[in-house]
């Protein structure tokens, strides 16, 4: 704002009746307040001032306008003070965009005790699987699984993000329990679909292991596929067919046993994560500040979130399908081929 300083020295000296008086407020000489008196004048093109060498008095403009100027400068004060606020106490809308299936399971829980502890949080949680720009559609937090392109983005990692071939006992017991990768080719896959793409591939490790293990790739051909990780898993307890899952997602129906654990030796999808990224590291909001801190505690280590396939075996061996085999589906060729 141009007139910034013309207008405190406006109405400063105003309210004090005299140059000298405002310059000590303003800790300015009088003619540095002087200049900005003049400056303003010029700019507006009227006089505020009528002045002599013993008196200062207000012009009939120089009257209407101390009205506006205060009323400007009153609100200018409480926006300051607004914004000061807002740096030092957790106050306003935070915005969070996370995935359906994991929102739902991890995060929703986790918003009461937050929003209870800080009264002043508007908190709008979007359960969206799509991929979202945080800064052009205005989110304070993402949370998602896999890489984060955008390279500006802080990221802090919440766990890792574990997969796992999963098939329901209905189905095994109908299409026989796969012992190797060639004998997928022969079931029935279900995949998780994101925005048109291709399904990705489901990877695996020879059985010799050791550095010379050779690394292997089955493209699934689905005969159903879904958008939602909770969906898919659904048609896998449905007895619709097999597929690879977040482990987080199956705990429930794997301690259950309503789904059981495929190839477990042998699955080695590689290393991903679940990651909430949010857009600045510097003057970060304390509203933003503290629903960070919050998720990435109450998310964080120890817990089933960070559970591993092999932790779940070691407290749980007979969610592995290939360890309780009967000896009369060992070895059996699968139903379809």
């Amino acid at each position: 704002m141009k007139q910034l300083q013309g207008l405190l020295a406006f109405v400063e000296t105003a309210q004090a009746g005299s140059l000298v008086a405002a310059a000590e407020r303003l800790e300015l000489t009088p003619a540095a307040v002087s200049k900005s008196l003049a400056k303003l004048e010029a700019q507006l093109g009227v006089r505020l001032f009528q002045r002599s060498t013993r008196r200062l008095a207000l012009t009939a403009e120089g009257t209407r306008f101390l009205d506006k100027a205060r009323q400007a400068l009153r609100m200018l004060d409480e926006a300051v003070a607004d914004v000061t606020q807002s740096a030092t106490e957790a106050t306003g809308r935070v915005r969070l965009s996370v995935g359906h299936a994991f929102g739902r399971q991890w995060v929703l829980p986790l918003l009461p005790a937050i929003s209870q502890r800080h009264p002043g949080l508007t908190i709008e949680l979007d359960l969206d699987n799509r991929p979202v720009d945080l800064v052009a559609e205005g989110y304070d937090i993402g949370i998602r699984g896999g890489p984060i392109e955008d390279s500006s983005l802080v990221a802090r990692r919440i766990c890792r993000l574990p997969l796992a071939l999963l098939a329901s006992p209905g189905y095994l017991q109908r299409a026989g329990v796969p012992r190797g990768v060639d004998e997928l080719r022969g079931h029935d896959c279900l995949a998780v679909r994101f925005a048109g793409s291709a399904p990705s591939p489901w990877r695996f490790r020879t059985a010799s292991g050791g550095r010379g293990a050779k690394r292997l790739e089955f493209t699934p051909q689905p005969r159903l596929s879904v958008s939602d990780p909770e969906a898919v898993l659904d048609l896998a307890l449905a007895g619709a067919g097999i597929v690879q899952a977040g482990l987080h997602h199956a705990l429930p129906y794997l301690r259950s046993g309503r789904l059981k654990l495929l190839l477990t030796g042998l699955h080695d999808p590689g290393e991903r994560e679940v990651v909430l990224h949010y857009p600045h590291r510097r003057y970060l909001a304390p509203r933003v500040r503290v629903v960070v801190d919050t998720l990435l505690e109450q998310l964080g280590p120890p817990g089933d979130l960070h559970l591993t396939v092999p932790d779940l075996l070691a407290r749980c061996p007979q969610a592995d399908a290939g360890a309780e085999a009967s000896t009369a589906t060992k070895g059996r060729a699968p139903a379809r081929s």
